[in-house]
């Protein structure tokens, strides 16, 4: 199974240990952990993780496919919001485990599991908002709207993906980022269900291989 670089400081932390141990011969010096080899798929690999989520919502995409986004995002089955949430609560969970009280000007257990629980609700504050959001993006205009209104409120992606800055991970299938948008639009849409329940005598039963799978129906 690949592993996967969450982060460029790991990524660069990686290369580095990999040629200190290209410089002891394959070894690291102090180290006796074997180079594990990571991959770090194109987005376009998997349009429903969050890297290939992120490549879709770019600004030329539809009201539908941003409300679209967000669902799959943020659905309570499968989405990542939801199992985030889930993660954090396991880890105030583990946490409530040490609880004690004994000395009650030192207590490090209840204070981790006071932060863990507050990031907890807010994590589901967020679920909540982003809920509403996904209704009120239908009322989004789809044109864009000039540009000096653009300064009026910042702009709120900081962070760099690793393959937003590294040119080479992209597979020679997916040299065209608007397509691979809206294909995959395409294929979580209603009708592309519907084509795919009913194909015409003449359609082939297998769909097409860049097709993304349908996502899971959300459960609110």
């Amino acid at each position: 199974m690949p592993e996967f670089y969450p982060s460029i400081g790991e990524a660069i932390g990686a290369a580095m240990q990999h040629n200190i141990r290209l410089a002891h011969g394959g070894e690291a010096s102090g180290s006796d952990t074997p180079l594990q080899v990571r991959h770090l798929p194109h987005p376009s690999a998997d349009p429903y993780s969050v890297p290939g989520m992120i490549a879709r919502l770019t600004e030329t995409a539809t009201p539908h496919e941003v409300a679209g986004i967000i669902e799959e995002f943020n659905g309570a089955l499968v989405g990542a919001l939801p199992q985030l949430t889930e993660l954090v609560a396991a880890a105030a969970d583990w946490t409530r485990a040490r609880l004690t009280f004994e000395d009650p000007h030192h207590n490090p257990a209840f204070e981790t599991w006071t932060r863990l629980a507050a990031a907890t609700r807010l994590l589901r504050d967020v679920q909540e908002e982003l809920e509403v959001a996904e209704e009120m993006v239908a009322a989004c205009p789809a044109e864009f709207s000039d540009p000096k209104y653009r300064d009026e409120v910042p702009a709120l992606r900081t962070r760099e993906l690793l393959s937003d800055v590294i040119a080479d991970t992209k597979p020679p299938a997916a040299q065209n980022p608007e397509a691979d948008r809206q294909r995959a639009a395409r294929a979580s849409s209603p009708q592309a269900a519907t084509q795919r329940a009913t194909p015409s005598a003449g359609a082939t039963s297998e769909p097409p291989a860049t097709a993304p799978p349908p996502r899971s129906p959300r459960t609110r």
